[in-house]
C-alpha cells in the first residue's frame, strides 16, 4: 500500500506554549500556510478545545468557485503538545461534510526555549470518489517545510 501521509519536522527557537499559541490562532493560519491557498479566517476565535469548528476563507485556481471556505473541526487539542483538525465543508443542505484528510502538529520540548515541531498531512481516510477528483497530496512535498518555516517566523517574532 502506498504511503498516505507526509510529514516534516523542524526545531523552532521558541517555547512550546508560544508555538502552540500561534497554531491555536486562526488569524495566523494564512501566514503559516505554505501554498498560499488560505486567504484568512472567517472565524477568528482562538482554538480552545477538540470539537470546535473554525472556518477559513480559501482560494485555489482549480477549485470550481475559485474562492471557497473550509470548515475545520479540531480533532486534537493538547496545549503545548499537539493540535490537529480535519477540514470539511457545509453541503447545500447545511450539513458539515469531511473529505477524509487531516492536519496534525506534534510539539516536543527540544531544549531550553526550543520546540521540535512535526507537521503531518494524512489522507488515508479520503474516499475513492474524492481521490478520483483530487490528487493526493494536492501540493508539492515542500509545502510542509514551507509551512514550518512560516510558523517559525511567527513564533520567534
Amino acid at each position: 500500500m502506498p504511503e498516505e501521509r507526509v510529514s516534516a519536522t523542524t526545531i523552532i527557537d521558541a517555547p512550546t506554549h508560544v508555538v502552540f499559541g500561534v497554531l491555536a490562532d486562526p488569524v495566523k493560519h494564512a501566514s503559516i500556510d505554505g501554498t498560499g491557498w488560505v486567504s484568512g479566517p472567517v472565524d477568528s476565535r482562538p482554538l480552545t478545545a477538540a470539537g470546535q469548528i473554525f472556518r477559513m476563507a480559501m482560494y485555489h485556481p482549480n477549485h470550481p468557485d475559485g474562492n471557497y471556505q473550509m470548515a475545520n473541526q479540531v480533532q486534537v487539542f493538547d496545549p503545548s503538545r499537539a493540535i490537529g483538525w480535519k477540514p470539511g465543508y457545509y453541503d447545500d443542505a447545511g450539513s458539515l461534510q469531511f473529505g477524509g484528510w487531516t492536519w496534525h502538529y506534534d510539539l516536543t520540548e527540544a531544549g531550553p526555549g526550543k520546540t521540535e515541531v512535526t507537521l503531518t498531512y494524512d489522507w488515508s481516510a479520503v474516499p475513492d470518489d474524492i481521490r478520483e477528483r483530487i490528487g493526493f497530496p494536492p501540493f508539492p512535498p515542500d509545502h510542509l517545510a514551507n509551512s514550518l518555516a512560516h510558523l517559525a517566523e511567527l513564533a520567534t517574532s
